[in-house]
């Protein structure tokens, strides 16, 4: 794994901002000898200080697997640039074969937890640590956790914020409609104050 590169790291109070307009995001996982990457449509900020995630990952993935051997995994964000890889990696199984080495994806190790995390065509990412509620990781397939640590490319996340224009439309992140088909977040725009 590479050290990291141009991503700035994001103050842990903004971290929610990271997903929460929607984004299909990439989890990753790794228990020391063998890593995966997946893709989840469904994932929200739950609580802000400190921040926590909801993310569903089905029980029988070997993400799912993976993350019950460590207890963490990371949260990427990805841009249009990497609409392709989300969409390949959402579509086999880790069980078949080492997905950063079937798809040629670099990674970058995680500054706190050391996790595999991507940041090519990648808008953030999120360190996490696993918030074990059996409960809702069986009967809802959904994941709990706190973020440890956040980065994101400063051409697209600056200052807490998302700042979407045509200089950076290969990291506008993506949103999943289903059968491989997305959408684009769109340029940022500021709502007027109205009199009232």
């Amino acid at each position: 794994m590479d050290t990291l590169s141009r991503f700035k790291p994001v103050a842990l109070e903004h971290a929610s901002r990271l997903i929460n307009h929607g984004p299909t995001v990439l989890i990753t996982s790794a228990d020391g000898t063998r890593q995966n990457v997946m893709a989840a449509a469904w994932s929200m900020p739950v609580e802000f200080t400190p921040p926590r995630i909801a993310v569903v990952i089905d029980k029988n993935t070997f993400t799912r697997e993976l993350i019950h051997a460590s207890g963490i995994f990371g949260i990427c964000v990805p841009g249009a640039a990497a609409m392709d890889l989300t969409f390949a990696v959402g579509s086999v199984s880790g069980r078949e074969g080492d997905k950063f080495a079937q798809f040629n994806i670099d990674a970058v190790k995680g500054p706190v937890l050391g996790l595999p995390l991507l940041e090519h065509g990648i808008a953030a990412w999120m360190e996490c640590k696993l918030i074990s509620e059996k409960h809702t990781e069986d009967a809802y397939d959904t994941c709990f956790c706190e973020v440890v640590s956040a980065a994101a490319d400063p051409q697209v996340f600056s200052g807490g914020h998302w700042e979407f224009n045509d200089g950076n439309r290969d990291l506008h992140t993506i949103h999943h409609l289903g059968a491989g088909n997305f959408a684009l977040a769109s340029d940022a725009v500021k709502a007027k104050t109205l009199a009232g």
